[in-house]
């Protein structure tokens, strides 16, 4: 398995969905719930039946909405498409119990539209808009970033605009995500090992960092809070921050993982925690606090301190907190493909890797107590 998404709809319960790849079975997409309480987790199966699974992602709106990028063969020609689909009504919400005999149990996906990418080559993600309805939603294609809109029940998707890069060679995007600031008109792009900015109201393109990594670009992040901020990850082993408005050096590059890393994902609600995962089978979690939006830690009011105690904070404030790995999970035994943060609980991770492992795990409690207090 390489594909793991958080339902993004669900605020409520902890909730993933896996999706396979396997070239001798039926493909699969797992509804993995995660009950906090009692650590157990729970799984649904449903049949993805057109093809192994090779990106997957959630409506922000309707909980019984995704998408997934597969491979389709035709004409001995492999292509990868992509499709929005709905689950079946008794699964859309999370925590529930796995059904005792799951193999009989296994329920088809509805089929709700496909994105025609036939002029346009082979998809390598898709994307929705963060903050909106669920009707809008961006796919990359080859060298195309195509817009669409999807109509009434989804049961179509209508292309509404579209840009291509251009260049010398065959330009293909690794990568991209939609940036939940300026109102949700940016999208930032990885091909080779060049990020680009655009702007989904022209399709121009609005900063591009050349050479951002020493090899191929693997995935992109934005800062939830600070809406010039932006992480990337490659093939050169290396984590960067870059502020946009500002791209000839990244803020700061993490250098932990010894193989190229594959993942990296800001914490929704605490943007100093960064998680990353790699084909050296390892998650890394980083505290990234100087460059987060609280790099003094929380302020205090003025009122709660007496002088002495004021003179105190105030010199402590003026030292942002050091930057740190704070921990290495080493759970898994195969390169890790994808690491995500739960939609419901921002101190639960869940990291996937390519012998179909699923691991789920907490950002330590002394931490979170730290940020917190």
């Amino acid at each position: 398995a390489r594909a793991l998404t958080p339902q993004t709809a669900e605020t409520d319960a902890i909730r993933f969905l896996v999706g396979t790849q396997s070239l001798r079975y039926d493909n699969q997409i797992h509804i993995i719930d995660f009950d906090d309480e009692n650590n157990i987790i729970n799984k649904n199966v449903l049949l993805h039946q057109v093809g192994e699974i090779w990106h997957i992602s959630t409506s922000p709106a309707d909980k019984g909405v995704l998408a997934t990028c597969y491979n389709k063969t035709s004409d001995s020609k492999v292509m990868t498409c992509a499709a929005v689909w709905r689950m079946p009504k008794e699964l859309e919400s999370g925590s529930h119990e796995s059904p005792d005999d799951s193999s009989s149990n296994a329920q088809t996906l509805e089929l709700l539209c496909h994105l025609d990418n036939t002029a346009h080559g082979n998809m390598a993600c898709v994307m929705w808009e963060p903050m909106g309805d669920g009707k809008k939603i961006i796919s990359l294609a080859d060298n195309n970033i195509l817009f669409w809109d999807l109509q009434e029940s989804s049961g179509n998707a209508v292309l509404s605009s579209s840009a291509a890069l251009e260049g010398k060679g065959q330009l293909k995007f690794t990568s991209g995500r939609w940036s939940p600031h300026h109102n949700c008109t940016q999208i930032a792009t990885a091909n080779d090992t060049t990020i680009r900015g655009w702007d989904t109201r022209s399709m121009r393109q609005i900063y591009c960092i050349e050479n951002a990594h020493g090899q191929l670009v693997r995935d992109l992040d934005f800062n939830p809070n600070k809406q010039y901020y932006l992480a990337s990850c490659g093939d050169d082993c290396k984590v960067k921050f870059w502020d946009t408005r500002n791209v000839t050096e990244p803020v700061k590059t993490l250098e932990e993982h010894s193989h190229w890393v594959w993942n990296v994902r800001y914490n929704h609600s605490h943007d100093q925690l960064i998680l990353t995962g790699s084909s050296d089978s390892r998650v890394i979690l980083s505290n990234m606090v100087s460059i987060s939006s609280e790099p003094f830690g929380h302020m205090v009011d003025d009122d709660e301190l007496s002088d002495q105690e004021d003179q105190h904070q105030e010199e402590k404030m003026k030292e942002p907190l050091q930057d740190s790995v704070i921990a290495t999970y080493e759970e898994h035994e195969d390169s890790v493909y994808a690491v995500e943060w739960s939609s419901a609980d921002p101190w639960l991770f869940a990291s996937l890797s390519y012998d179909g492992r699923l691991v789920i795990n907490r950002v330590p409690r002394a931490l979170k107590y730290h940020i917190l207090l």
